[in-house]
């Protein structure tokens, strides 16, 4: 858009990111969500009512909160005229959460506005079977008590067991690590190879922590001021004494050690105009020169739609890999982060776009050491390369998300 204002990434606040069923079990997504928010607004020393929108993602849904966002707005430092959207994108959801933002401010529809996302897999929607739900159903509409004596004569013990939500593709009965497996296998990608980029992570995410980088960004919560899946004693002998849980044949390379955790966790990140930000005397980290957003089919690689979106997003900007000074990937697992990698090498569907200078790649760790709320990360990341990119005085940086449903989102952000 010709004319069109420049978007400025102010700052961000998260919670912790933890392991799924620890500290954070009892804390319900929504009280997750808050708290990052009501982080963000003390840590920037932001009014409420200067913000105009809030979009806030959950992948895990709940059924009692289904506007999650509009809780937000209630339960936080927010004022109630705060318009509030909820969203899910699967693992690209932070990054559609800004997309929506960014959008409003440039539309005109909003001067300032909050993107974030929250997961707890604490605590997930528990359903019971088609049977027994048919029935709690029916015997809730009955007319009379004997009918609905009837219906509840029909049930059997295993009826109430309760059905969590699967981790499987609904379009292909396979999970992400599974459809990882077959990537890696198809890319060739050695298991050694997978362990060392979770090796890197970890040992970059934990000097990032001790230097106080991941910290400053993190609002504490119960006591807790820091990621608590960062393994500073990690090892290559460590991991690779780790069996693969995905395919545990002999050909099974994915293990608990290059996969990302079930995480609990809550990001939240402001935008503005850069000139209104200027005019508020408010620091601009980055600005956001351009998103992208892909659909590919699962039998092309679920985790593959980075191969497209990124090439895709620096053609577009007229930009090359080599103009890039910090490269985030998303780690979902080790092997993902290589086939796509391989995919920009090679080229995959799109034209190649070169070799990415392992020094520039998640210079302080990502997912697989930090962790991954699905809603989260994408804001997670934006936070920190934004961060990073002032420390450096770089002038660009790179996202690059691939998403359950195979789906994927990049984004370029500029300083200068």
């Amino acid at each position: 858009m010709s004319g069109a204002p420049r978007i400025a990434i102010v700052g961000g606040r998260r919670t912790p990111f933890v392991k799924a069923g620890t500290v954070f079990r009892k804390q319900s997504p929504l009280e997750l969500a808050r708290h990052s928010v009501n982080g963000l607004l003390k840590g920037l020393d932001l009014e409420g009512d200067e913000v105009d929108e809030l979009a806030f993602g959950i992948v895990t849904l709940d059924p009692g909160v289904p506007h999650m966002a509009r809780e937000v707005v209630f339960q936080s430092r927010l004022p109630t005229q705060v318009r509030a959207v909820t969203l899910t994108d699967n693992c690209i959801t932070g990054l559609t959460a800004m997309a929506a933002i960014h959008d409003a401010i440039v539309g005109g529809r909003a001067r300032c506005g909050i993107a974030g996302g929250v997961e707890s897999m604490s605590n997930p929607a528990l359903r019971f079977s088609k049977k027994a739900s048919r029935i709690f159903m029916d015997a809730n509409s009955a007319k009379t008590f004997g009918k609905r004596l009837g219906l509840f004569a029909k049930l059997r013990p295993r009826d109430f067991a309760p059905n969590p939500p699967s981790l499987a593709e609904p379009s292909t009965g396979l999970s992400m690590g599974e459809h990882t497996e077959l990537m890696v296998k198809e890319w060739k990608i050695p298991r050694q190879a997978q362990d060392e980029i979770a090796l890197a992570s970890h040992q970059n995410a934990h000097r990032a922590t001790v230097a106080g980088y991941l910290t400053s960004e993190i609002y504490p919560l119960g006591g807790v001021d820091r990621d608590l899946m960062i393994r500073s004693e990690t090892s290559l002998e460590k991991l690779g004494k780790l069996r693969p849980v995905f395919d545990r044949s002999a050909e099974g390379t994915l293990t608990a050690g290059n996969s990302s955790p079930l995480t609990d966790g809550a990001a939240a990140l402001l935008l503005m105009s850069e000139d209104k930000a200027r005019e508020a005397g408010r620091e601009v980290l980055a600005t956001i020169k351009g998103f992208e957003f892909v659909g590919i089919h699962p039998d092309d690689g679920l985790l593959m739609g980075p191969g497209i979106a990124v090439p895709r997003l620096l053609q577009r900007l007229g930009l090359t890999l080599e103009d890039i000074d910090l490269v985030e990937i998303h780690e979902a697992f080790g092997g993902q982060v290589l086939c796509n990698l391989a995919a920009w090498e090679t080229g995959w569907k799109e034209p190649a776009i070169g070799t990415v200078d392992r020094a520039k790649l998640n210079v302080l760790g990502s997912s697989l050491a930090i962790g991954h709320p699905f809603a989260a990360t994408g804001i997670r990341i934006a936070t920190t390369l934004a961060n990073e990119m002032k420390r450096r005085d770089a002038r660009y940086g790179l996202i690059s998300i691939c998403g359950a449903g195979a789906t994927a989102g990049a984004m370029v952000l500029e300083r200068g």
